[in-house]
């Protein structure tokens, strides 16, 4: 039997709540006055955690390629494969995605016109984190390819990580041309997919070097320093327009920032899973399974939470954004549970869920 990753969990919660704080701190573009200090240090706090989409596309590649780089592809494995992701993926987002249409048509946002609707629908463009799910079903859709080229081809998965920079970044200079794929497409975050597949290949030689103290103090600093990199570039050339930068470099900036920095939190994560009380790693299991749910769920209960707790342009604001944190993930957490507990097929609402519904912990 297969070892299990319990590091993925840490890395689905603290992606998850990056998604969420991203969100809820996204306001300060409107209530906090441009160039103040404030409004440069919200905007710091709301790039420098953009790191959780990489992270959660990181996690994709890990689970898939440990899983199933020793799988035959017949016809049966293939068949179980895309009955899952149909079952755990495609049903949710499609319920969610006409969830955020009528919500969406309810607000005045938008029309119900069907083309336009399934148009947004097929696009990812439902609602404004829907584009998320719209990538990662692809990822789901090409996969079996790349599993079958890292089975046959020894080179590709030695290096499956250098390939997903070339890919990712081929695509860019291509697509930028061409103007080849007009939505967002699955090779606009390849690199981070593939860092992930590697990641799963070797994840025992991973593991058994994750102590390594200054390899690990050596990809703090340096993801320390590509995230402050990547957020200066992001303010001074694309918020105040202060200097100008090819948009490549900015690209390879970032992707630097998503490679170390997730790569980093892997090796972090797979300490905390090791180090920490059976407790803890419990608790954070329990709550983790319910990531893909927090990701469907939490723009609409933060609309509701704002219309609870007001923003303010004073020195409430950071109260106030802390309160609409909280109180956003704690009522998705809890909504998200009472599903899974309390009403049949959860996991046609919020994707894969255990059998069993645990509150934070089982009791002793």
């Amino acid at each position: 039997m297969k070892q299990q990753i319990e590091s993925i969990y840490f890395l689905r919660l603290f992606a998850m709540l990056m998604v969420v704080l991203v969100h809820v701190t996204g306001v300060y573009i409107h209530v906090l006055p441009f160039e103040t200090d404030a409004y440069q240090k919200y905007h710091f706090i709301n790039r420098i955690v953009r790191i959780e989409a990489g992270i959660f596309i990181m996690i994709t590649g890990l689970v898939f390629f440990y899983n199933y780089i020793r799988k035959p592809l017949s016809f049966s494995v293939l068949k179980t494969y895309y009955q899952k992701r149909v079952t755990y993926i495609l049903v949710p987002y499609l319920i969610w995605a006409l969830i955020y249409e009528f919500y969406s048509a309810y607000t005045g946002v938008t029309n119900l016109n069907p083309s336009e609707v399934v148009s947004r629908i097929l696009q990812g463009k439902s609602y404004y984190q829907l584009h998320f799910i719209f990538l990662i079903v692809q990822f789901y859709l090409f996969f079996p390819i790349f599993i079958f080229i890292a089975q046959k081809l020894a080179f590709f998965r030695k290096y499956m990580w250098v390939f997903g920079i070339i890919f990712e970044v081929g695509y860019y200079l291509l697509n930028v041309k061409y103007q080849l794929i007009p939505f967002n497409f699955f090779l606009d975050a390849f690199g981070t997919f593939l860092l992930g597949g590697w990641i799963g290949l070797y994840y025992q030689e991973q593991k058994d070097n994750i102590y390594n103290k200054s390899t690990n103090i050596l990809l703090f600093i340096l993801t320390i320093v590509a995230g402050v990199v990547t957020v200066t570039l992001n303010y001074y050339t694309y918020t105040t327009d202060q200097f100008q930068i090819p948009d490549l470099l900015y690209k390879l900036v970032n992707l630097t920032y998503l490679f170390i920095g997730g790569y980093f939190l892997f090796r972090i994560t797979e300490i905390f899973a090791e180090k920490l009380p059976s407790k803890a790693v419990s608790i954070v299991k329990n709550i983790a399974v319910y990531s893909f749910g927090f990701y469907l769920l939490h723009p609409l209960v933060l609309n509701f939470v704002s219309q609870v707790i007001p923003i303010e342009n004073n020195y409430w604001f950071h109260v106030q954004i802390l309160a609409r944190y909280v109180l956003t993930v704690v009522s998705c957490y809890l909504i998200i549970w009472g599903t899974h507990k309390y009403f049949p097929f959860p996991s046609l609402i919020f994707g894969k869920m255990p059998r069993e519904a645990v509150f934070l912990s089982k009791r002793d």
